[in-house]
């Protein structure tokens, strides 16, 4: 069509000079038709990621020095924790292993054991050292908040059970008085007890909960009771329990409650263990706060160093 038009335009004649203007200007209609915008025939939308590659993909930043030693840091620091708590829970099976906590026939006993404390807090310790771990060396952002969490949480019940047990404290003596009395009623079933309980007497030279007479509740030591052990004490009362100065006499408060208090003052200690804890802890207030003031500030050290390598790997993700 353009060809007929350019030959019907050719000068014929004195037509030449009225027809060329036409000529010329039908000859420049398909090429000023294709783009009415003023733009190029040939000029497309070529996609953004053609022209500019690095507009939609761009290079995340790379952490700084600072940022990497935190990372490693915090890395460390969750690995010690996790060996630690790795350690208690060993400790804590191989306990309840040992005595056959774990058979059918002692379950019922189970929660009283101590060492269901050492295998729930290495439990504990175990796992969320492991998150803080995994996220601080994958930079998992969903672990690292996991981990922060459960020390905001840890450290929340911390500060709780202290304002607690100043506010109850004499529940609180309560409470261990009928602790100690379930020491003493199993001392013989329960071997960690029966540690707990010498080493409490040794160390405070004391004897049972109010005085040495508490022991007349245990079965074992019951004047009523068959065995040697009848109206008898812990070797851990006696004021001497070495003979000879090197060797456990194991028998040296075998029959002292049969004798009265002056000649069993001069066998075993008559105070109980009650009045002499209380003191104890008391003499020892200081050292717990300053204990509880360092393991709060262990945790805080924890998660600040988790959320530093949260907010660096924030913008990694961003890209993502």
């Amino acid at each position: 069509m353009a060809l007929s038009r350019a030959w019907l335009s050719r000068p014929r004649g004195g037509e030449g000079t009225r027809l060329l203007p036409q000529a010329s200007r039908l000859v420049e209609l398909p090429y000023s038709s294709d783009d009415d915008d003023g733009s190029l025939a040939g000029d497309t939308d070529v996609p953004t990621a053609e022209q500019d590659p690095g507009a939609r993909c761009p290079v995340p930043p790379k952490p700084g020095i600072f940022s990497q030693c935190v990372r490693y840091l915090a890395f460390l620091w969750n690995l010690l924790f996790l060996l630690l708590g790795l350690l208690a829970l060993a400790v804590g099976v191989w306990g309840l292993l040992a005595k056959g906590s774990l058979r059918g026939e002692r379950l019922a006993p189970l929660g009283s054991d101590p060492m269901l404390l050492f295998v729930l807090v290495g439990l504990g310790a175990s796992t969320v050292s492991l998150a803080g771990c995994l996220g601080a060396l994958r930079s998992s952002p969903c672990l690292l908040r996991f981990f922060v969490g459960a020390v905001l949480a840890f450290a929340g019940l911390e500060v709780l059970g202290g304002l607690l047990l100043l506010a109850a404290r004499r529940r609180l003596r309560d409470a261990l008085r009928d602790a100690l009395l379930l020491c003493l009623l199993r001392y013989h079933e329960e071997p960690d007890l029966r540690f707990l309980v010498d080493e409490l007497q040794r160390s405070l030279q004391c004897c049972g909960l109010g005085s040495y007479r508490d022991w007349e509740t245990n079965p074992y030591f019951n004047c009523s009771a068959p065995g040697v052990q009848a109206c008898g004490v812990p070797a851990s009362c006696c004021l001497h329990p070495g003979q000879n100065g090197t060797v456990a006499n194991t028998q040296c408060a075998f029959g002292v409650l049969r004798l009265g208090d002056a000649a069993a003052g001069a066998v075993v200690h008559l105070g109980g263990c009650v009045a002499q804890l209380g003191a104890w802890l008391r003499g020892q207030a200081g050292g717990i706060a300053a204990g509880a003031a360092v393991l709060v500030l262990v945790e805080a050290a924890g998660a600040l160093m988790a959320l530093k390598v949260l907010r660096d790997i924030a913008p990694v993700g961003a890209w993502d």
